[in-house]
């Protein structure tokens, strides 16, 4: 019964960390994916005057800082996998 139980707990604390590597592989992904948008409206407001160079420096921060908000739940998820 002891082993049982033992197993069970393994099969568990295994799910748990594939979920939080699979978390950590998502997450980094988006941040991936944030930092490329925020490369592109970068060079679209270098090819741009005026209002639509204002608005396209706002879209790259923007995504500047949706990327390190991935970023970090990334580490977060990936910290939480080791423990």
């Amino acid at each position: 019964m002891k082993k049982l139980v033992t197993v069970i707990a393994l099969v568990f604390a295994a799910g748990a960390s594939f979920a939080q590597a699979g978390t950590a592989a998502k997450e980094a992904g988006k941040a991936t994916a944030e930092t490329a948008k925020q490369g592109t409206e970068e060079v679209k407001a270098a090819a741009t005057s005026g209002s639509a160079h204002s608005q396209h420096k706002a879209k790259a921060h923007q995504h500047k800082a949706s990327a390190k908000q991935h970023a970090h739940a990334s580490h977060e998820a990936a910290s939480a996998a080791v423990k």
